[in-house]
């Protein structure tokens, strides 16, 4: 999406930064983990289609994606590729035929923090909260959506924590989705949740 093409938004422990050209090759690594593949309901794919997968990202404007970043590891290094843990993505669907921009309300949020060291420190938790946010202000959404496998506890746990319900179970590929309406004590909540953070021009 070229909305987030130039911003990077700083949160307390993790900054998210669109995703480059440059970052293909670490997160065409993560990619070739089976586990990641399972979670994420992904195919592998090569090299050359990361990268063609990173152009559609950038260009197509139902996808938002920012890369997470270890604030205290980037902070240290200035090393965007040392510090990157994961994504965050929100796929926009609209309520139209016509796919008006008007109408495109709901959101679909994703989460992966792929690193295994960079697992269990919240920064997954801050990230979506602070993609939820951005959604919310600056794409306009008013509702979101979140479909995960039915093995992943961890990411349903979350979810519930963030006050969404659970609205569907599809045995057939062992998925859950869960849906959130955008209403005016969420978004205090979510931003209780954020704490202090800020959206820069990103170099």
């Amino acid at each position: 999406m070229k909305l987030n093409e130039h911003l990077q938004i700083i949160g307390n422990n993790v900054i998210l930064v669109p995703y480059e050209r440059k970052h293909v090759e670490k997160y065409h690594q993560w990619m070739k983990s089976e586990e990641l593949q399972e979670l994420t309901a992904s195919d592998p794919l090569s090299l050359e289609e990361e990268y063609q997968m990173q152009q559609s990202w950038r260009n197509d404007e139902d996808k938002c994606t920012f890369l997470v970043l270890d604030r205290q590891c980037y902070e240290q290094t200035k090393d965007e590729i040392k510090a990157l843990v994961g994504d965050t993505n929100i796929f926009i669907q609209s309520n139209t035929e016509d796919g008006s921009s008007l109408h495109r309300i709901v959101g679909e949020i994703e989460i992966m923090i792929a690193e295994t060291a960079a697992r269990g420190k919240r920064y997954g938790w801050e990230a979506t909260i602070l993609m939820l946010l951005y959604g919310v202000e600056h794409l306009h959404l008013r509702q979101y959506i979140a479909i995960t496998k039915d093995t992943n506890v961890r990411a349903m746990k979350m979810f519930e924590r963030m006050k969404f319900q659970e609205t569907k179970r599809t045995p057939i590929f062992h998925e859950v989705t869960f849906g959130r309406p955008v209403d005016e004590d969420w978004i205090a909540w979510l931003k209780h949740e954020a704490g202090s953070y800020s959206i820069n021009p990103y170099p």
